[in-house]
């Protein structure tokens, strides 16, 4: 059987990690926690499940934190875990049985994160596999008979463990301004940074929040060399906020660098918003209807989902067809309960 290191990094978790510890703890060969500055009794606490707690000073750099953390691991594999997550009775069961079973060859076990969507700030669904179990020391071997290589991408193994999220409260205002700390100064976020901060914005942010973002977001959306996947969330996030500065010259400029490929849900559903407060219903409802049913989203579903189906309800309530408005409020209701709020 494998042995385990659980790593963790917390501040001021005093209300939920004893939770957290005990629903995980049965299943660790070693608890090592990280204390980045708590000002509560977290690290007390921790000290009651371990003695390997360890202060590290917080330099807004979570992988710096997270790596000290793997620092101190001396089992076979690394669990890591929030403090606002749980383990139950059942995916305990399958954590010990995986334990038991673990390949050697296996290097890191994804796990399905659920109960995203509560407090979700960056995540579409509520279930998602993610990578949750990583061994801690990699062998490199080769393969092939002939024309042999060092075999460079890890061996994956998805579970059917399901990690609950329960947050206290969004991490969404922590999460904007350490993006925005990172762009001051012309410094670039890489690929996966940028979609992150755009699906944040999209979903969880707040109007003021676009509009902190979209000097970045221009920059970005005028150099030549992103991909056209980046440009497009650039280009989300621009056109909302110079809608919401009624810079509508700029909001248009961009959109059409948008609609002039394949057009994306957040770009027409925004243009909707534009007609819509001007009253112009008609035409709202000829980019709400884009937003639904021609184009898919790539930031946040409801923009294809349930915000343009109850904008198109309101319009042709407006224009007097009650018919048609009963007929989209009624598709935002189901779309709503199949796929989340």
């Amino acid at each position: 059987m494998v042995t385990i290191s659980l790593c963790m990094i917390v501040k001021n978790e005093e209300k939920i990690l004893r939770r957290c510890l005990d629903s995980i703890k049965g299943l660790m060969d070693e608890i090592i926690i990280v204390d980045t500055g708590s000002t509560d009794n977290t690290r007390k606490i921790a000290e009651q499940y371990t003695e390997k707690v360890y202060d590290f000073e917080w330099i807004h750099d979570f992988s710096a934190a997270r790596n000290f953390a793997f620092s101190k691991a001396s089992c076979d594999y690394i669990y890591s875990a929030d403090a606002d997550e749980v383990v139950d009775k059942e995916n305990y069961e399958r954590f010990r049985q995986l334990k038991e079973t673990l390949l050697p060859e296996i290097e890191i076990v994804q796990m399905y994160y659920g109960n995203q969507l509560s407090f979700g700030t960056i995540y579409n669904f509520d279930r998602e596999l993610r990578p949750k179990l990583f061994k801690r020391l990699r062998t490199f071997v080769w393969e092939e008979p002939i024309h042999e290589a060092v075999r460079i991408s890890p061996v994956i193994y998805d579970s059917e463990i399901t990690i609950t999220h329960l947050p206290e409260n969004s991490h969404a205002g922590r999460d904007l301004e350490a993006f925005r700390r990172q762009t001051q100064e012309e410094q670039r976020l890489s690929a996966r940074l940028q979609n992150i901060y755009a699906k944040e914005l999209f979903i969880s942010g707040a109007d003021e929040d676009f509009l902190k973002a979209e000097e970045y977001f221009t920059r970005e959306a005028d150099t030549d060399d992103l991909s056209m996947e980046q440009l497009k969330e650039a280009v989300c996030v621009i056109v909302k906020a110079a809608r919401l500065r009624k810079d509508y010259l700029k909001m248009y400029r961009y959109a059409m660098k948008d609609i002039a490929s394949e057009g994306v849900s957040e770009v027409c559903f925004e243009l909707g918003e534009y007609y819509y407060e001007a009253g112009i219903c008609e035409e709202a409802a000829m980019w709400y209807y884009n937003a639904f049913h021609e184009t898919e989203s790539i930031l946040n579903i409801h923009c294809s989902g349930d915000l343009p189906l109850m904008r198109l309800s309101l319009c042709y309530e407006k224009l007097g067809q009650k018919e048609q408005a009963s007929e989209y409020e009624k598709m935002a209701t189901d779309w709503v309960a199949e796929h989340g709020r």
